[in-house]
């Protein structure tokens, strides 16, 4: 479908036929910036109270989009902004080429439209640091002005978005407009950013090995989730998207190395909400010689340390809640959990039948015909996971759900298996490496007879993984 403009676009198309017919490049090759809007400022206030006329006389060339437009007859102002901030430029006619400020002037640019400025730095009578203007260029005519998010403080003070980009929905579909308008959007966008290379320097700072593992891999496994299929033309082989790095991490325990990490994205094919995406980024590390205690130990320290780098402190605010990740989280059983908040005992229910009736009886809903694993998993997601707002380890989970876990010491039916939660969410899980290569196979096997091949928990086996562990 052609794009059809609505009356904002066809006036600015209008705009743009007037400009070109004047000789002007709409989206010329070439732009010149000496400071961002940020750095001009900075260089500004370095040198006014010290040596004021030196800080009038720093001459810039800024660039940025045009965020407010304040015409008065032979002189406007406009603030540009980059992803550094807004400065506001001063433009007088008298200053600059007429021809140049008409065009301003007259509105043939304005609002949204990207623009370069080469002046003088200065302050107005009003105080606002400022570029004196000399040197005005389009750099890009904007032909759909942005989306506008309005907004309104209720005596509460809470504020509400209202408008044409309040919906949440379309700020997801057109991102880039998103960005462009909400500042707070970028931000994220900044501590995701911050978060990553935290995440980096920890574990490079550990003595852990940074390396990539297969996205294309001929068999998929290391969780339990639904696998994309490809195809391969070359090799006339179906082909499946990681769901997880873990298995081939673990070859390069086998192989040698101590200490592996990777980020990077995974791909899982299965419902999406707001605890689950298609295709997500995650970190994943193995380290030979520790147990279930020391990755929590190392993943308690982790998550301290990038909050520090990424916040300056250890306390955050999320959807309401204050979470503080300075103390030392607490780990609980996931038996002792789950009676604490439901009143219900797993260990007494040794079957799927026996145990999907006790969930019913206090009130629950749960589709008929499910594994006794994910019933276990039910009374976690909904009973306890929404509870646990401080950085939380719930350890010692059912060997049914952990099919690469070794066993606890006190019984053979719980494994050495920890998840931990932050503000009502799993946010990582990991375990004691099972190593037993003739115990993994059984555990393959098992998962197999307890599974479907349709089911999303399946879990297949594989035998050049199997290999591998029998080297160790």
């Amino acid at each position: 479908m052609t794009w059809q403009p609505n009356r904002l676009e066809q006036e600015r198309l209008e705009k743009a036929r007037e400009l070109e017919a004047l000789g002007i490049e709409l989206y010329p090759p070439h732009a010149e910036r000496t400071h961002t809007c940020a750095q001009a400022i900075a260089a500004f206030e370095a040198l006014e109270t010290s040596d004021p006329e030196a800080a009038e006389s720093i001459e810039v060339a800024v660039c940025g989009r045009i965020r407010r437009v304040n015409i008065k007859g032979k002189i406007s102002f406009l603030h540009i902004e980059d992803e550094s901030g807004r400065v506001q430029l001063m433009l007088r006619i008298n200053d600059m080429d007429e021809k140049t400020y008409l065009l301003v002037r007259d509105k043939l640019i304005d609002m949204d439209d990207f623009v370069q400025a080469k002046g003088t730095m200065m302050r107005t009578r009003a105080g606002e640091v400022s570029v004196l203007v000399r040197e005005f260029k389009l750099l890009a005519k904007s032909l759909s002005p942005l989306p506008v998010i309005k907004q309104r403080r209720l005596e509460d003070g809470t504020i509400v978005e209202y408008g044409e980009f309040s919906d949440i929905e379309t700020r997801y579909r057109q991102r880039y407009a998103d960005l462009a308008v909400n500042h707070d959007v970028r931000e994220v966008f900044r501590k995701r950013s911050r978060t990553i290379s935290a995440l980096r320097a920890f574990m490079d700072s550990e003595g852990f090995l940074e390396v990539e593992t297969p996205i294309l891999q001929p068999i998929y496994g290391g969780a339990a989730a639904r696998p994309f299929v490809t195809h391969h033309n070359q090799l006339d082989q179906d082909l499946y998207l990681r769901i997880s790095f873990e298995l081939y991490l673990k070859r390069l325990l086998v192989g040698g190395y101590d200490a592996v990490y990777e980020i990077g994205r995974d791909f899982r094919n299965e419902g999406v909400s707001y605890k689950h995406n298609p295709e997500f980024t995650q970190i994943e590390f193995y380290k030979a010689y520790i147990d279930y205690n020391g990755v929590m130990d190392l993943t308690e320290r982790l998550l301290r340390y990038v909050v520090q780098q990424v916040t300056g402190g250890t306390v955050i605010e999320y959807q309401g809640h204050t979470v503080d990740f300075g103390p030392e989280w607490p780990r609980i059983r996931l038996r002792d959990a789950i009676r604490q908040h439901t009143g219900i005992d797993y260990m007494d229910y040794p079957d799927a039948a026996s145990l999907e009736q006790a969930i019913r009886d206090i009130g629950d809903q749960v589709t008929p015909g499910q594994t006794w694993g994910k019933l276990v998993d039910h009374l976690l997601g909904k009973h306890v996971e929404p509870k646990l707002i401080q950085p939380t380890f719930v350890i010692d989970y059912p060997r049914d759900i952990s099919p690469f876990a070794k066993r606890v010491s006190y019984d053979d039916f719980h494994v050495e298996r920890f998840e931990f939660f932050i503000a009502g969410m799993e946010m990582g899980n990991a375990f004691t490496e099972l190593n037993d290569p003739r115990d993994q196979e059984q555990r393959f096997l098992d998962m197999q007879r307890l599974y479907s091949s349709e089911d999303d928990e399946a879990t297949p086996l594989d035998e050049d993984y199997l290999r591998a562990m029998r080297y160790t």
